[in-house]
């Protein structure tokens, strides 16, 4: 064969590949993908690893239901045994770090088996389009020391941007720490006690980030109806910084809370919260239940951690 014609031949081959990896192919199990791009990684996803992805919801009219692109943050995910013929789990341990593809699974049994109604816009019947993009595959202990790694320095980080914020603001001499490194100002003192672990507590609040853009309001969350809310204090249920800072207050106090993303909504954020945001609370203690840690009124924006 000439060189002009292995030339030619070269570029069939390539056509065709190229072709390949893009065909809607169909596993033993009846799911279908598309594979956009493949590294030579060895190393695939596999049960019991947790993935980090970037994840692209479609119904079958190709509009977008999610896209984690525009959250700010990757999705993280423990890859787990499929739990259906042609789940999108049994594709992801096709994947490795760098690959992309998109997996067609029947929204009947994706939304029935997470018990949950379908989407608007998402028909009986049809597939739902998921289109990831595999940024790290880790196993749980490499996952778990990422993790900490990662936490030790944002931690280095809030504190410049606390510092900064408490200088620029004027607050030096004002602001008090709690060891964990939440920072508050006493803006209005109160005689009463100071709550306990598994206290109920009654609060106004209202969150902001650090340019002073509120995010949330007791006083003007519909799910509140503007309404203090409650809580058991020290039990879990609302971010570690809110915690640790109403639990320094007493009955009728008002405070500012300063709160590291660490111990707020850390690299994932949340509703209005960009990821590794340093957050402000102001607070109202408006009462304390001793020891009535019943079922908490959760203000929007707060909810438990790891949700």
């Amino acid at each position: 064969m000439s060189l002009k014609n292995f030339g030619k031949a070269a570029l069939i081959v390539a056509v065709v590949a190229a072709c390949g990896k893009n065909r809607v192919q169909v596993t033993d199990n009846g799911l279908k993908y598309q594979i956009h791009e493949q590294a030579d990684s060895p190393r695939k996803g596999k049960v019991g690893d947790i993935l980090t992805l970037h994840l692209t919801l479609l119904n079958n009219k190709d509009s977008i239901l999610r896209d984690t692109h525009k959250e700010g943050a990757p999705f993280q995910m423990l890859l787990q045994v499929p739990p259906f013929k042609g789940s999108y789990e049994e594709g992801l341990t096709m994947l490795g770090k760098g690959d992309s593809a998109t997996f067609y699974v029947s929204a009947d049994s994706l939304f029935t088996r997470a018990m949950q109604p379908l989407p608007p816009g998402v028909q009986k019947g049809t597939d739902i389009g998921i289109a990831v993009k595999v940024i790290n595959v880790q196993s749980e202990d490499e996952y778990k020391k990422t993790q900490a790694a990662d936490f030790e320095k944002q931690k280095g980080i809030d504190a410049k941007i606390i510092e900064n914020y408490v200088a620029k603001n004027g607050l030096a001499g004002k602001v008090q720490k709690t060891e964990s490194g939440v920072y508050y100002v006493i803006t209005q003192p109160g005689s009463g006690p100071a709550p306990s672990r598994g206290d109920l507590v009654q609060v106004h609040y209202t969150g902001k980030l650090l340019d002073g853009k509120v995010f949330d309001s007791s006083k003007t969350n519909p799910q509140s109806g503007g309404k203090p809310v409650q809580f058991p204090v020290g039990v879990g249920q609302v971010i570690p910084g809110w915690e640790e800072g109403v639990m320094k207050m007493h009955k009728g106090e008002k405070a500012t809370l300063i709160i590291p993303s660490t111990l707020a909504y850390g690299p994932r954020g949340n509703q209005g919260i960009p990821p590794n945001s340093v957050l402000l609370f102001d607070i109202d203690l408006i009462d304390i239940q001793k020891g009535q840690a019943g079922q908490p009124g959760m203000p929007q924006g707060m909810p438990q951690p790891g949700r």
